[in-house]
């Protein structure tokens, strides 16, 4: 009788007994340290990941765990009915890094841009004096910004939207990086833009140069608010605090998530102008978890971190080093296209070789973690904690998976 493994038999209670709306690799995590994780049965992995970008700063960092385990001794949770003695410096902190004034803090990434579109809205109706229930915000195809029934309803991935009908209205599609396209869908009922300054989940799909220059251009001119949503390209990622900086654009609204709770616990927020977040009054929004104190008291360290501007520092000085060497990968015919900006990367497999959960799978068998996208992608974004050798020994991994 052949015995099962205790990731075996993990992975088969969670299929039995959880819903099937992920399909994660057939590894079952026990604990993790920096850049590396280890499973039930003891095995280390590179994690080239990093939950989606909410682990920039490495499993266990110890500030974030510091900072965790002091609030937790204080107090974690008021609700807004009260005020707690962290949530004033986060909203000034994290407004400061923004170089913006008001702060609304939520929980997690969808929360957050469904704060934003019914703050667009609101502002459209109360400043701009678009008229009530014809507020139109404009997005990009192929985006990705959670999973909520407004959010999917302008999805263009038939796996996110299908059978979760009827749709929310209000918003109209034009192809990413196609500033004409924008251009020709603003009307006089347009309250926002809402893009990713680089689509994650499409595959890290970078705009064409002078994209967002042009969006911030047209918003202002039109009277239109520029959202970003820079919840997974945000905090470092990207080599800079946002990735909207590349092109030296400052929008009307930050939409932040993931990083922001430093892989300890879940904090979202839109971060925007007196203007536009005064709109609202007491009862027209909010959440019971949003802004608590274990949260604010995470992120704080969290900004602080970023104010010291290494991360981003090494976020670009190791992101030239991957995509020089991706490149290289590129040039031996297995790899049809490599993307990306700082420590993140968009890696298309060609079909040949194998689909990109297939190539995820064998590299998992060599040591290193990644998870696949849109078929034949691979995406790859460590934490910035990682080292250059470490990185390297990833790549050598992948490399060899690619011969």
């Amino acid at each position: 009788m052949t015995s099962t493994t205790s990731s075996e038999r993990s992975i088969a209670a969670a299929e039995q007994h959880s819903a099937h709306n992920y399909h994660p690799l057939p590894v079952v995590v026990a604990t993790a340290d920096g850049a590396w994780m280890t499973d039930v049965e003891g095995r280390r992995y590179l994690d080239m990941l990093a939950g989606y970008s909410a682990l920039n700063f490495g499993h266990g960092n110890r500030r974030l765990i510091d900072a965790a385990k002091a609030q937790l001794e204080r107090v974690t949770l008021t609700s807004r009915a009260f005020h707690h003695d962290r949530f004033a410096d986060f909203c000034t902190e994290l407004a400061a890094l923004c170089g913006k004034e008001m702060v609304l803090p939520m929980n997690t990434g969808a929360e957050a841009v469904e704060t934003a579109v019914k703050t667009a809205r609101k502002w459209g109706y109360r400043v701009k004096g678009v008229p009530d229930g014809r507020a139109k915000i404009v997005v990009a195809d192929n985006n990705f910004h959670g999973r909520t029934t407004t959010i999917v309803s302008f999805s263009t991935d038939e796996e996110a939207r299908a059978d979760f009908g009827p749709y929310t209205p209000g918003f109209e599609i034009v192809p990413y990086g196609d500033l004409a396209a924008l251009e020709a869908a603003v009307d006089d009922d347009t309250v926002a833009v809402l893009l990713e300054p680089i689509q994650g989940e499409a595959g890290v799909l970078v705009p064409p140069p002078g994209y967002l220059a042009g969006v911030r251009e047209l918003t202002r001119s039109r009277g239109v608010l520029f959202i970003a949503d820079e919840i997974q390209s945000g905090l470092g990622r990207t080599g800079r605090t946002f990735a909207c900086e590349h092109e030296d654009v400052v929008p009307d609204m930050y939409v932040l998530g993931k990083a922001l709770g430093g892989g300890v616990v879940p904090v979202s927020a839109v971060v925007a102008s007196h203007e536009i977040l005064g709109v609202y009054r007491p009862g027209e929004h909010g959440s019971t978890f949003g802004g608590n104190p274990l949260a604010c008291a995470v992120a704080l360290e969290v900004i602080a971190m970023l104010r010291t501007g290494e991360y981003q520092q090494r976020a670009a000085e190791l992101g030239d080093h991957l995509h020089r060497e991706l490149g290289l990968l590129a040039g031996g015919g297995n790899v049809d296209a490599v993307r990306g900006r700082g420590l993140w990367a968009g890696v298309d497999i060609n079909p040949a070789l194998g689909t990109g959960r297939r190539i995820s799978e064998k590299l998992m068998a060599r040591g290193v973690l990644v998870k696949d996208t849109h078929g034949s992608t691979i995406r790859i974004a460590p934490p910035l904690v990682i080292s250059k050798e470490d990185l390297d020994w990833g790549l050598e991994r992948l490399g060899a998976v690619l011969a």
